[in-house]
């Protein structure tokens, strides 16, 4: 049986300006900026060892995060995409929860679980994909949230919902297109079209692609079925951190997508 998988709505259409203005467009200085403690200020990878007795926070390809005042993940021992508020450590703080060196120790004021899910399989084509995977409009948002980094594929989508059926939406790897490394997602609004407007935020671990000819970045293509025709669009990843699976987690927030 298929496991259930939820995507985070969030109340953000009036508040998208204030979540851009606290991001850090680059990590030179610090690895976040500081923000309000009900808005996230990072966008991370849990990563906990094998038996969760400790974690870090992957913030991009090269910069991790060190957790002072947490041990265990709350996600388990599960890799999973998180929003995070965080803050520098107090001294106190950094003596109680251990100096870790070479890496930002930062303190964790909250996280929060992303949907996370890996791709789905490519059928014969576009039209059997689009079949089973669904034909319904959705838009991607253009800011933070949208980002191809530490393997993952992280979306912030808007559509019409209503909140009495749960939407459906899946990332493709099509194979049967030439051109490397292009993904299609797909959306099954299960009828509810009609709905107000709400974003959502999903993360797609993305597959093992295959060799990548000695080049450290790639470009991924991505298209998708707006509410004005077909879209795509282009990002820079690292191959080398798209090796690995991942298995579907619930998110901790409210759900009214699947």
């Amino acid at each position: 049986m298929k496991k259930t998988i939820y995507l985070t709505v969030l109340g953000m259409l009036a508040t998208a300006a204030t979540f851009t203005s606290c991001l850090k467009d680059s990590c030179d200085d610090a690895p976040y900026v500081i923000c309000p403690i009900n808005q996230p200020n990072a966008l991370v990878t849990v990563k906990p060892n094998e038996d969760n007795t400790a974690f870090r926070m992957q913030l991009t390809d090269d910069v991790a995060l060190w957790p002072v005042n947490m041990r265990k993940s709350p996600f388990g021992a599960k890799e999973v995409r998180a929003f995070v508020n965080l803050r520098q450590p107090t001294e106190k703080e950094l003596g109680e929860g251990g100096i870790i060196a070479d890496i930002p120790n930062v303190y964790v004021n909250w996280i929060d679980s992303i949907v996370t899910k890996p791709a789905v399989e490519n059928l014969l084509g576009d039209e059997e994909n689009r079949q089973k995977y669904g034909t319904d409009p959705i838009e991607i948002v253009d800011d933070w949230m949208t980002v191809a980094e530490d393997g993952y594929l992280t979306l912030r989508v808007r559509t019409r919902i209503s909140g009495h059926k749960k939407h459906i939406v899946n990332l493709v790897h099509r194979s049967d297109v030439n051109t490397p490394y292009y993904f299609t997602l797909y959306h099954n609004a299960q009828g509810d079209t009609y709905g107000e407007v709400g974003d959502a935020v999903v993360a797609f671990k993305l597959p093992d692609m295959g060799p990548t000819n000695g080049e450290r970045e790639q470009m991924l293509t991505l298209e998708w079925q707006s509410y004005t025709g077909t879209k795509t669009v282009r990002f820079r990843f690292r191959a080398n951190n798209t090796n690995t699976t991942n298995e579907e987690l619930p998110s901790m927030s409210n759900q009214c997508f699947e």
